[in-house]
């Protein structure tokens, strides 16, 4: 008979982030966690230091995922003009090197930041692009996400009528999945926005 002894699970210690050797990695990860605990102005401090340091290296990558999350910086602050120019910085990039899923992940950014501008229009555009896309993919939970998203917008434009097709096209996504209730949820928003214009 085999028998493995099993290591108990007081003795099993958290698993330990190892720090990045190259110093503009480094930076940039160190960043990312000031980010993430919401510390945003030494978040901005390490993520431009971190952008520097990657452009000195030559490291398209890196100038992008930097660029990146300075643009979330930037958005937390409410800062759109400045956010809009670091998401274009990694949007021009991750064109170039034709990546997809990083494109699809900025424009969800770049909806923020237009409709922060109040530049209603080109929000609506990256999400009908949006759209397109998580059709073409048969993606109907990125779909509905972005009709939300889309009903937010129209809402801050103050256009109810839009908002409200926006809510009947939700509906009928989750009607084709039989989702009768949650289908029926969303046929009343759009009614309700009708007997407010």
């Amino acid at each position: 008979m085999n028998t493995t002894k099993l290591q108990s699970l007081d003795t099993i210690a958290p698993a330990v982030k190892k720090k990045a050797t190259d110093p503009a990695q480094a930076l940039y990860d160190e960043g990312k966690e000031f980010l993430e605990k919401k510390e945003l102005a030494q978040a901005a401090v390490a993520l431009h230091n971190a952008l520097l340091a990657f452009e000195e290296d030559k490291n398209i990558n890196g100038v992008a995922n930097a660029s990146h999350q300075l643009g979330h910086v930037c958005l937390q602050r409410l800062e759109f003009e400045k956010a809009l120019k670091h998401y274009q910085r990694a949007w021009t990039i991750c064109e170039k090197e034709d990546d997809p899923m990083s494109l699809m992940a900025l424009s969800n950014q770049l909806i923020a930041v237009y409709q922060g501008l109040k530049q209603y229009p080109e929000a609506v555009k990256i999400c009908l692009d949006l759209l397109d896309s998580y059709n073409r993919n048969n993606n109907p939970k990125g779909a509905v996400e972005t009709l939300e998203r889309m009903v937010a917008v129209y809402l801050d434009a103050g256009e109810m009528a839009k908002a409200a097709d926006a809510y009947r096209t939700i509906a009928a996504i989750h009607s084709r999945y039989k989702h009768k209730n949650i289908a029926e949820q969303f046929v009343k928003k759009a009614q309700a926005l009708e007997e407010a214009v």
